[in-house]
């Protein structure tokens, strides 16, 4: 993993020059965790600010029932645990790979020296924050508003809009997490997302194959995602 490159993606580490980057990196320390592992779970202690090298990262709730609910899931460039580093509370919610995952893991003592010399890095933060703030909005939303079907269309169209590789057929990406993960991301069963699915496959918007998808019309996925096509 090169670590400068990889903090180079993080948007607000953007704001430091190449010194500060490698400076950074070389008190960044490497992490692996395989398929199904914890970072952390809600209530542990913050130590340090993670960013997802390869893999992903599922954010999510537990009821005392057991039932869980995925609130976002991380991709490669993203960082995870940014909330408690600023506010000094415990994690909000457990994070835990959704596949064999690589990451950097920076110390809050780190992280804050780093703040106090750099304060524009501060307000960058804030920035990150509030683009998550409204990510925990639209969930709630979706959760409390949206059919399943408009909730599927929209988690589409982002993956391919932020993954999706040009093809003759359209866009491919592959799906970071399996048919039950997305169900769970949705609020719903995996048996509703696999018709959803069927269906969008038999109306000619997307093809599917496990976890690769060719998405032949965003245009009509954004329809169904807005309600304006059922």
């Amino acid at each position: 993993m090169e670590k400068t490159v990889l903090l180079k993606k993080v948007p607000f580490f953007r704001e430091l020059g190449e010194q500060e980057i490698v400076s950074l990196a070389e008190r960044a320390t490497e992490k692996s965790y395989a398929k199904g592992e914890l970072l952390f779970s809600e209530g542990d202690e913050c130590k340090g600010l993670f960013v997802v090298g390869r893999g992903a990262v599922k954010i999510l709730k537990c009821s005392t029932s057991g039932r869980e609910q995925s609130l976002d899931i991380q991709l490669p460039g993203t960082p995870v645990a940014e909330l408690p580093l600023f506010d000094g509370g415990h994690y909000p919610a457990s994070a835990q790979c959704v596949e064999d995952s690589e990451l950097l893991f920076i110390s809050r003592r780190d992280f804050e020296s780093l703040v106090r010399q750099h304060p524009e890095l501060a307000m960058a933060v804030i920035r990150s924050l509030g683009q998550r703030l409204r990510k925990m909005v639209t969930l709630v939303e979706e959760l409390s508003l949206k059919e399943v079907s408009q909730r599927i269309a929209r988690r589409l169209v982002a993956l391919a809009e932020a993954r999706g590789k040009r093809t003759p057929a359209g866009l491919e990406i592959e799906l970071p997490f399996s048919q039950q993960e997305l169900a769970t991301q949705m609020g719903t069963v995996r048996e509703l997302v696999s018709r959803t699915l069927a269906r969008f496959q038999s109306e000619a918007l997307i093809d599917v194959e496990g976890r690769h998808i060719i998405v032949h019309s965003v245009d009509a996925l954004k329809e169904i995602a807005a309600g304006l096509k059922k």
